[in-house]
């Protein structure tokens, strides 16, 4: 295979068109389906929502027919001339029940509506009857009717005359007209089957259904397989909350996901619950599919065989050029190759010829220029000055200050002189701890000449560490920051405190704190923010600065040391500033020449 790409330019671009064409194509198709798969999952949602508000609409009307009912009954004459008086009346039983059968007359909804006295008196309804498995909420919240003008039952059963039926009662007080005082009780029963009929009717799409629920999310009405009073997270746990008046959202994963669709009626509290499994939209879909992979297949042939067409048009100039040139001796000048067209391909042959005769040239100026970089590197390795000349000149100078009994710059001179014989040392790049806390503290002793009673300077190493190396020159930038920008700017003398602890297996850590100004939040977040740039320095500017600045330190131990091993910084604007690391060590043997004292203070 990689022959065959290898050695064919038209190969690779026969393969790289079609599949730039193709890839397209194929997204295409998907996103042609997608939209038809969402198209058709809106327009069912769309459709089952209308027919939420249709069902939404006949039941409105219904509960709001039986409450206007009850409205009546409480107020007619009547009935309260009856629930008043102190002993049953014939008359007015017949009366009341004549103009109850009136009222629920073509009205299938309605079972059955009892009219209770509070006294002894016989309870009155156009159906008689038997037994009922009603219970008032006025027997578990006997101060319900103080607040609420009507109360919904759950579906229960109800016997009468005519046989048992489900039914769901609208229940409320009946209070006289004159005193405003109880005097009966009244209740509507709606027949749970005309109004569960009504449900199942209203389908979803084939095999989708409707479930009304009341306030407390119990069945009122749905498929027979669902049963009444019973809530629908019994059948489907984790369903998730209805929010608002209407809505939708899914329910389930995989074949068993479903799309619930929900419509609330406010006056009364109740619930329409659609739900559509999503198996409906996948077999709607599949028309689409099939059309879209039809589309797509022929897009894909016509596509192939117009670029296999193209391409063979376009490479047969170049692969004419790539036989002569293949046929070329490496040993001998190049050819001058014969120009047959003024097209891009002639251009190249035309440009070819131009850098024949230019490449002999600029191999000749290759090889002067490369002569006289090593003349001049030579001339730059002469004129460096020996470090050992200043060596000798600053121990002249230390002497000469002794002579003169001047301590302080026999002090400053003689720890210049260490400190820049430890800074130079010959290229190498490790030393010990030891010698790392030495070249720090011959910096803090010309600091301290500078600056009298400024700082203190503390380090604390463990003795057992001293001989172990680390990579050099790392310590020193730290304590030169932590004096510059950290004690210097602060008012009194401040404190610089080095540790150096072990932790577990070969691991290091070194801490550099001081209690200087600290820096604010947002100094500190640029701050690590330009530790974590990428180097953008050539080798050179690396070379030169590379022992100098936080960003230098840190770049230097993530060199060595790997990408964990970079600088940590916590600051505390007026507190101090701490910057740590950690890297590991191996024992070097006696490579220490002195030890140091803990707690020192820089003098």
């Amino acid at each position: 295979m990689r022959q065959w790409f290898g050695k064919s330019l038209k190969h690779k671009l026969s393969l790289l068109i079609i599949i730039a064409t193709l890839v397209p194509l194929l997204f295409l198709g998907i996103f042609s389906f997608r939209m038809a798969e969402s198209f058709t999952e809106e327009k069912a949602k769309i459709s089952g929502m209308n027919t939420l508000r249709q069902l939404e609409a006949y039941l409105g009307t219904t509960v709001k027919d039986a409450e206007n009912i009850s409205v009546f009954l409480i107020g007619h004459k009547e009935v309260q001339s009856y629930l008043r008086s102190s002993q049953s009346n014939y008359i007015q039983q017949t009366a009341i029940f004549n103009f109850l059968t009136n009222l629920a007359f073509s009205k299938d909804y309605i079972a059955n509506i009892i009219v209770e006295p509070l006294d002894d008196k016989d309870s009155i309804s156009f159906r008689t009857l038997v037994r009922s498995e009603f219970t008032d909420i006025a027997q578990e919240e006997p101060g319900y009717y103080e607040e609420h003008a009507k109360w919904w039952s759950v579906v229960h059963r109800q016997w009468t005359s005519e046989g048992v039926r489900k039914v769901i009662t609208l229940a409320r007080p009946i209070r006289s007209t004159d005193k405003y005082r109880p005097i009966g009780n009244l209740q509507i029963n709606l027949d749970q089957n005309v109004i569960a009929t009504h449900v199942r009717q209203a389908a979803l799409e084939q095999t989708g259904f409707v479930v009304l629920l009341d306030e407390n999310q119990r069945i009122i009405a749905g498929p027979p397989e669902l049963e009444t009073n019973l809530t629908l997270a019994d059948y489907y746990p984790s369903m998730g909350e209805f929010h608002g008046i209407s809505g939708n959202f899914d329910y389930g994963e995989g074949a068993g996901k479903k799309t619930v669709l929900y419509k609330k009626m406010p006056s009364v509290g109740w619930m329409l619950v659609g739900i559509i499994p999503t198996q409906e939209y996948r077999s709607q879909n599949q028309y689409f599919l099939n059309l879209t992979a039809v589309a797509v297949t022929v897009a894909v042939l016509l596509v192939i065989i117009l670029v296999l067409f193209l391409i063979q048009k376009i490479t047969n100039p170049l692969t004419v050029l790539a036989r002569f040139l293949k046929n070329s001796s490496p040993e001998e000048p190049l050819p001058v190759l014969p120009v047959k067209t003024v097209d891009e391909v002639g251009q190249l042959i035309i440009s070819y010829n131009r850098l024949s005769s230019r490449i002999v040239k600029l191999t000749d100026e290759v090889k002067l220029n490369e002569s006289l970089k090593k003349e001049a590197d030579m001339h730059a390795l002469q004129v460096q000055i020996n470090p050992h000349f200043l060596y000798n000149t600053l121990s002249s100078i230390h002497w000469l200050a002794l002579m003169n009994q001047d301590v302080k710059i026999a002090e400053m001179v003689g720890s210049l002189s260490d400190f820049l014989r430890f800074s130079l040392n010959s290229g190498q790049e490790y030393c010990t701890i030891q010698q790392e806390i030495m070249h720090v503290r011959h910096y803090v002793n010309i600091q301290s000449i500078r600056y009298p009673d400024k700082f203190r300077f503390e380090a604390h190493v463990d003795e057992q560490l001293l001989d172990r190396r680390m990579l050099k020159l790392l310590l020193q930038p730290l304590v030169e920051n932590a004096m510059l920008h950290g004690i210097l700017k602060r008012d009194g003398e401040g404190t610089i405190v080095i540790r150096v602890e072990k932790e577990s297996g070969d691991l290091i850590r070194y801490v550099v704190e001081d209690n200087g100004i600290g820096m604010s939040p947002e100094r500190l977040r640029w701050l690590r923010e330009g530790l974590a740039e990428p180097p953008v320095q050539d080798a050179k500017e690396r070379g030169v600065r590379r022992s100098y600045g936080l960003r230098n330190v840190h770049r230097r131990l993530m060199l060595h040391y790997g990408k964990n091993a970079g600088l940590h910084v916590d600051s505390t604007e007026g507190v101090g500033t701490r910057i740590a690391f950690t890297i590991s060590a191996e024992i070097q043997g006696n490579g220490g020449r002195e030890l140091i004292d803990e707690g020192g203070d820089g003098q």
